[in-house]
């Protein structure tokens, strides 16, 4: 059955309180599934990295100019197109600072939209229905544009698909009351116009959707009375628009939705495959009035598989990147990843047990944080059995536990017992919804933990984080109930399987790992893998120090005290030496464990800031000596790439630092513990500096090596002499 998992927010929204819009133009995904493109109503253009809730770069056009369409990423050059003002268009790149110095160009007719599909050249849509190339509009701006709609005639809706090798613009439009589909092949170049069946009096769709399979395209669109439709066009049939007039468009009603009272106004539905729809706000069958849902439909089975409800105001607005759903509502924008497997009329209608093995259960019931938020590259480590695969079935004259029973079990119940029903129920193999039971038996627990004090689980609580399906909204409590009872090993298992832990948290368990004595840190049982990577990391702290990025750190103290002797004292130097002869990991093992969790949790500048000026100045020195000495290991060109295991990576090292400078260096400045430590990382910096420097200096030869054409006939050995100028 189709699953809608855990949420989380992407950024905040700021609505025009004047106009039912959510101030947002347009998402569009960028050059991998993990960032989007967020264009406001206004002036801003903003690139996401979606795992991280992280904006990566922002650009906002002057005041009194406006975006008048969503901004798309061209993978072609790696640039970004908008349009401002209806009429000009702007190109630049990411490294670009100011839109103003950007390249722009003026057109003679108003833009309705660009848009480009990953590995095709952006096209743009003007209002009056003609379509260019980008490349072709470039050449000549002023060109004429022409118009091909009628009179009063206005575009409601477009977007562009490929079918095969060609490239279609799709749009529809709205004339005194009748809508219209037009399909407009490019290259050659035809335009085909059908209209579509009328609804009730009145009645206009409310969005629309296209999607291309099977040599057709197909349009879904929804009505306010909740008729969700889809017409069907084949790609090998368009041909030249004969005499202006419009070809009936057939239909087929695939949903009737359920919309309570009166009608629905802010609502969307979206085609995510063959035989599923997702609609935002429409009410739920089983809810009550007044609140608005995402739910997941199978159209083959008219059933219902997944419904979440939505907080606050629902604009109507829902886009679709690499299964996930954003969905602006209320003041936030959400992101909602979701799973569309194939499905039988049996798991249409919850009839079909699952599988006993733990091999086909993971996928359905469990699916992977990591793997939704990172992708298949950054997989935490699972030494400790994730859930108890069950060798014997329970007999049929031991009945299994509902939900709502061991709810009722876990608040009265001794501990033993609690344990031990709450392990026969998550390992049990029909269960229904295992996501929303979790978080209801982990709110349960903490609820109860938090109550009475003598009543604690660890094992309990860290199976069920184990499952995948809890996240800190779901559990907000749970996390701060294991630094309240130093359960650092359940703080790691949150830390790694958490995608929204919010940066007060993040900031108290830094506080709570930096506060551990070294000796009380020996005594806690980690995760295995973090424990062993360490181990390795550290050991090789005795060994020959190599080239760091390019430079030794030996040569760079030459270097800066050669240049400053006058102004050195002895004891300075003497303190530098030693910092550089030899570079011990100044926390414990099982502490640089469990830091090294906090470095890999996601987290926004903005938020982290104000809580990172709480640590006190013992607690920065020592988190920055522990950064200085991941990075020096990091930098060090003999060290081997650990792959397979979960170990924080050098930009996040550096992030860190610089958060730590930004929030205290005006005390670490004045700290004299802090002095050494500032020169070792100024002398980092600057050697930085060299190596890009020296680098930059090399570059066109570089260049030039990359375009050689390498000698096809080599022999077993040969010398090529490359003369670089």
């Amino acid at each position: 059955m189709a699953a809608l998992y855990e949420g989380y927010t992407l950024c905040g929204l700021v609505p025009d309180q004047n106009l039912p819009s959510s101030g947002i133009r347009g998402i569009e995904e960028e050059r991998d599934i993990d960032h989007v493109v967020v264009t406001d109503s206004t002036r801003s253009v903003t690139l996401y990295k979606v795992s991280d809730q992280k904006p990566l770069g922002s650009w906002t056009v002057k005041q009194g100019q406006t975006l008048t369409c969503a901004a798309v990423f061209n993978c072609r050059t790696n640039e970004y197109v908008a349009v401002t003002d209806k009429k000009v268009i702007r190109i630049w790149k990411e490294e670009d600072i100011l839109l103003d110095k950007a390249f722009k160009a003026t057109v003679a007719s108003d833009v309705w939209s660009v848009h480009c599909v990953r590995g095709a050249e952006p096209v743009v849509l003007f209002q009056r229905g003609a379509v260019r190339l980008l490349d072709s509009l470039l050449s000549a701006p002023q060109q004429p544009i022409e118009e091909s709609l009628a009179l009063e005639e206005s575009i409601r809706w477009s977007t562009n698909i490929v079918a095969e090798t060609q490239q279609f613009v799709v749009f529809t439009t709205e004339q005194k009351g009748d809508h219209f589909l037009y399909l407009q092949r490019l290259n050659p170049n035809s335009l085909q116009r059908y209209r579509l069946e009328r609804e009730e009096p009145g009645l206009s769709p409310l969005s629309f959707s296209a999607s291309y399979r099977e040599k057709h395209i197909c349009l879904l669109y929804l009505y306010p009375n909740g008729h969700v439709y889809q017409s069907v066009v084949s790609v090998r049939g368009l041909g030249s628009e004969e005499g202006g007039q419009a070809l009936p468009l057939p239909r087929t009603l695939l949903l009737g939705l359920p919309v309570g009272e009166g009608l629905l106004e802010a609502a969307s539905a979206m085609v995510l495959d063959e035989a599923h729809v997702a609609v935002v706000g429409v009410p739920h069958p089983s809810a009550g009035a007044g609140k608005d849902f995402l739910c997941i439909w199978n159209t083959n089975f008219q059933t219902l598989q997944a419904g979440k409800e939505m907080a606050g105001k629902i604009y109507g607005q829902m886009w679709n990147y690499s299964n996930k759903v954003f969905i602006p509502h209320g003041k936030t924008l959400s992101v909602i990843p979701f799973e569309c497997p194939k499905s039988s009329l049996a798991t249409a209608l919850g009839k079909l047990r699952q599988a006993k093995t733990e091999e086909s259960k993971a996928p359905a019931c469990v699916p992977s944080w990591n793997t939704i938020l990172h992708g298949e590259k950054a997989q935490p480590s699972r030494t400790v059995e994730t859930r108890k695969t069950r060798t014997t079935r329970r007999t049929q004259s031991t009945p299994s536990l509902t939900t709502d029973e061991v709810l009722e079990l876990i608040k009265t119940a001794p501990l033993e017992e609690v344990q031990r029903e709450v392990d026969g129920f998550i390992s049990r193999t029909d269960l229904q919804d295992l996501q929303t039971s979790v978080g209801q038996l982990a709110s349960t627990l903490v609820s109860r933990s938090l109550a009475e004090p003598a009543f604690y689980s660890p094992s309990t609580l860290a199976q069920l984080v184990h499952t995948q399906c809890l996240c800190h909204s779901v559990c907000p409590d749970l996390l701060l109930l294991a630094l309240e009872k130093k359960d650092y090993f359940l703080c790691q298992l949150c830390l790694q399987f958490f995608p929204d832990i919010p940066e007060a948290v993040t900031c108290a368990s830094l506080k709570a790992f930096i506060s551990i004595p070294d000796v009380e840190a020996e005594k806690v049982s980690l995760e295995p893998d973090s424990v062993s990577f360490m181990e390795t990391f550290i050991s090789k702290e005795h060994g020959q120090v190599d080239l760091q990025n390019g430079f030794s750190p030996i040569s760079c103290e030459e270097d800066t005290s050669n240049a400053t002797a006058g102004r050195q004292t002895r004891e300075e130097k003497k303190q530098k030496a030693s910092a550089s002869a030899e570079q011990i990991c100044p926390v414990g093992l099982h502490k640089a464990v469990l830091l090294n969790e906090v470095l890999q949790t996601a987290y926004s500048d903005t938020f982290l800031l104000p809580h990172l000026k709480d640590l006190s100045s013992p607690q920065v020195v020592l988190f920055l000596q522990y950064l200085q000495f991941l990075y020096l290991k990091y930098s060090q060109d003999a060290l081997p790439q650990m792959h397979g295991f979960r170990s924080p990576n050098l930009a996040q090292i550096m992030d860190w630092v610089c958060l730590l400078l930004d929030a205290h260096f005006t005390v670490l400045a004045m700290t004299p513990e802090a002095k050494g430590l500032l020169l070792n990382l100024h002398t980092f910096v600057k050697s930085q500096v060299k190596l890009v420097s020296e680098l930059g200096k090399i570059e066109g030869s570089l260049q030039e090596l990359n375009k050689m054409k390498v000698k096809k006939d080599v022999g077993q050995y040969s010398i090529e002499v490359i003369e670089l100028f």
